[in-house]
């Protein structure tokens, strides 16, 4: 494990932050939690709800068995105790947007106990590591979302999102720096995009996180937090973090106090506002749901969550680290799942992995990364990369020739066998031709010769270079130095 050195310099010393984040995961699934409306991002506003989300008398929830499902495999990931008896409590508030006037959640019992989250703050580091322990994850319904932009003097209420099933993953306060907390907030996002449980589309507003955050002097006890509520991108959450920890020392510094408040964070700004008092938990009068009997869950089904979780990034990486690709680039290769998935079939596909990781990390992402293009819309498939791969590997391709057509295939979606017969770019070996053309290139470059002769051996580059040109990139390289240091040597 890792120790932080982050520390924010006062006027009357350091300070360290100690930061949680109770992060709120849209499940993936295509009906609510406790009905059957759907839940597709980008529909027309109130297309999609049911009589239950519109809180009408008489409607019942029903536990939608998937959103169950989900929330138990994604503990499973992080190693968390899977309880085989929860419940739903009813957290007692007004919101506009939520019209039954109280959000079926879980306090006292929740699905999934304690877990945790191994990161790493340094990517250039991935074998320092530390762990980020989660407390619990629970099951609750979203609210809706109000309107203010749609009329000069009214809020309209879109219920799209009302009753949309949401994991809430509670962190401890483990994390002591931005990195740190960026870090964990990317790692957890990684593992629920593998295992399926939610898109972690955070700029759609399917993953974002409230931000808990104090400041004391290192050893002391914990401060007074306050929590910034619903930040939806990785880097917004350091900002807010970085903001929020600096303005809690210039308070404290001044004689002041830190008030327990729920803030929002400005991202045009980069700063944290006051938004309301926080209120804690007996404000709320939860009680048992008393239309939701307890969850109760059968080995049979926990070993089917079990059975159904892929590989995941950790195990990923390390498999890759065994093949003899280097940490930092299973790191990269194992980011994002989709990217991860690209890479395993590349490998299928017969590519040997260091040189299949060198080049998907180097070549392929610089060209996608150029382009604007996510790995999913790579017009180069990972059949046609092993082929291009293959090519280079037996020598019908030098590195410089491959660069060429591998240009050409993200243009045409083109078979690099195909493109190398099309335009003539194989590889030559011919010693009699390659002979030829370096005794032209010496007998051009007289004084050249002359002087590596006479021991100036970096000239040597000089001749290759002048001979691959005049073969247009085709010659072996290997096969050209060995002829070039036989004619030189005369």
């Amino acid at each position: 494990m890792t120790e932080t050195s982050y520390r924010i310099q006062g006027a009357t010393g350091e300070w360290e932050v100690v930061i949680g984040l109770e992060v709120h995961a849209q499940v993936t699934s295509e009906a609510k939690l406790f009905s059957g409306a759907a839940t597709a991002f980008g529909a027309e506003p109130n297309t999609q709800v049911s009589l239950v989300d519109a809180a009408m008398p008489g409607m019942l929830p029903v536990p939608n068995m998937e959103c169950i499902r989900q929330a138990v495999r994604t503990g499973m990931a992080i190693d968390a105790q899977i309880n085989r008896w929860s419940r739903f409590d009813r957290k007692n508030y007004f919101y506009a947007d939520l019209p039954q006037g109280y959000q079926i959640s879980q306090l006292y019992h929740p699905l999934v106990g304690e877990g945790a989250v191994e990161i790493a703050p340094d990517d250039k580091n991935p074998d320092a590591t530390k762990t980020i322990g989660v407390e619990r994850i629970h099951v609750e319904q979203d609210a809706g979302k109000l309107m203010h932009d749609q009329h000069p003097t009214r809020s309209y209420v879109d219920l799209n999102r009302s009753g949309v099933a949401l994991m809430e993953i509670v962190s401890r306060p483990d994390m002591r720096s931005p990195a740190e907390a960026g870090a964990y907030l990317t790692k957890l996002r990684s593992i629920l995009r593998y295992v399926g449980s939610c898109d972690g589309n955070m700029d759609q507003g399917s993953m974002r996180a409230d931000v808990n955050v104090s400041v004391r002097k290192p050893g002391e006890p914990f401060g007074t937090r306050t929590e910034t509520k619903n930040v939806n991108s990785v880097r917004f959450v350091m900002q807010a973090i970085e903001h929020e920890a600096r303005r809690q020392v210039e308070v404290l510094e001044d004689g002041g106090t830190i008030v327990q408040e729920t803030r929002l964070f400005n991202p045009d700004t980069g700063q944290t506002r006051t938004m309301r008092s926080k209120e804690d938990a007996h404000d709320y009068r939860y009680f048992p749901d008393p239309d939701l009997l307890p969850l109760e869950l059968e080995e049979a089904f926990l070993e089917e969550c079990r059975a159904s979780l892929p590989e995941l990034p950790d195990a990923k990486r390390q498999r890759y680290e065994g093949l003899g690709i280097s940490a930092y680039q299973a790191g990269v290769l194992t980011a994002e799942v989709e990217a991860a998935r690209w890479f395993d079939t590349l490998l299928e596909a017969g590519a040997k992995p260091v040189a299949a990781a060198n080049w998907t990390t180097s070549e392929l992402f610089g060209a996608l990364n150029r382009t604007g293009k996510g790995i999913a819309e790579s017009p180069v498939s990972p059949a046609q990369a092993a082929e291009l791969l293959a090519l280079v590997a037996d020598g019908t391709l030098s590195g410089s020739l491959a660069k060429q057509v591998f240009e050409v295939m993200l243009e045409t979606g083109d078979a690099p066998t195909k493109i190398v017969e099309d335009r003539g770019l194989k590889q030559t070996s011919d010693t009699g031709a390659i002979e030829a053309v370096i005794a032209e290139v010496l007998a051009k470059n007289p004084n050249q010769l002359a002087q590596y002769r006479g021991g100036k051996e970096a000239l040597f580059g000089f001749f290759v270079g002048q001979t691959m040109k005049a073969m247009g990139g085709k010659a072996n390289p290997a096969v050209v130095n060995d002829l070039l240091k036989t004619a030189m040597a005369g």
